[in-house]
């Protein structure tokens, strides 16, 4: 069985490659120098020479801010980009998995978000992501959408230069005290989790829309007071209101997700948000 996984150098695409890896998939791994999702011909030829068992595509600009700025090129990567992968993907009739995101939802909810809650995106890189979801279930004969929340890797994110852990450590060390927002609600989620449950849907021949996130939830303060406290950094760490920081980009202040549609199928829970991230910093950030 082959895997050709977009984005595979990422901090997603970087644990899929290793899990399908040991899970005995020949694995094709594909970088932005390989493929271009956003020109059709590229996708078509590259995909088509491959003739993979499955596409994963995690190529996405989600850099928040950047996607304002540059709403065109949003649309295109995180949007038509997942049409493009679509429609190859039914001309093969392979699966399709397309990695989609909590900021669908507005906030205005506040218990967990499942699947059959009503997407209202806040903000152009939600709208897009939205949109790349739609095409994905559209398009694709086998069309797999994931949605997941606040993921964390061993691979730090090359767009935004790190992921929250990172940011918190970093912080810890140059900043005199750190501010996190306790008013913004997530389910952080590490990626070698969302890449287990990957191999496992597709293995059960699973198709549309699955939230993929860590059991529970948390404030990003929470999430921080982990890292913190695991790590045994001394910086003080200290609360801050969404209030506290000029608004740039309107974004949920809840993302909960529930796994709900996973649960109903009788597949394994994921694990808890605390203890995958105590578990993942004791092995990945234990001498930081």
């Amino acid at each position: 069985m082959k895997a050709a996984i977009i984005g595979a150098n990422g901090q997603l695409g970087s644990d899929l490659a290793a899990e399908f890896g040991s899970r005995g998939w020949t694995v094709a791994g594909l970088t932005h120098e390989d493929i271009v999702v956003e020109e059709f011909g590229t996708v078509s030829d590259v995909v088509n020479a491959l003739r993979p068992d499955v596409v994963l595509n995690t190529a996405a600009f989600h850099v928040v801010p950047r996607c304002e700025e540059d709403p065109v090129r949003a649309y295109r990567v995180n949007a038509l980009g997942a049409l493009n992968v679509a429609r190859v993907c039914s001309g093969l009739d392979v699966p399709c998995v397309y990695y989609s995101t909590d900021y669908v939802f507005d906030g205005a909810q506040r218990i967990p978000y499942t699947e059959t809650d009503r997407p209202n995106p806040l903000n152009v890189y939600a709208v897009t992501k939205l949109a790349g979801e739609q095409y994905t279930l559209n398009y694709a004969t086998k069309g797999v959408v994931l949605r997941v929340s606040g993921i964390y890797g061993r691979i730090p994110c090359r767009a935004k230069g790190g992921n929250f852990i990172t940011t918190m450590i970093k912080a810890s060390r140059v900043k005199p005290e750190v501010r996190v927002l306790t008013d913004e609600i997530l389910s952080p989620t590490p990626t070698r989790a969302i890449a287990e449950k990957t191999v496992e849907l597709l293995n059960h021949g699973a198709t549309g829309l699955y939230h993929v996130a860590s059991e529970g939830y948390c404030s990003w303060f929470e999430f921080a007071r982990v890292v913190f406290d695991t790590l045994g950094l001394t910086t003080p760490l200290l609360q801050a209101s969404v209030k506290d920081f000029p608004v740039t980009v309107r974004r949920p202040t809840y993302s909960a997700l529930r796994n709900t549609r996973l649960a109903s199928e009788g597949f394994r829970p994921m694990p808890g948000w605390r203890e995958s991230l105590v578990d993942f910093l004791r092995s990945n950030h234990f001498d930081s």
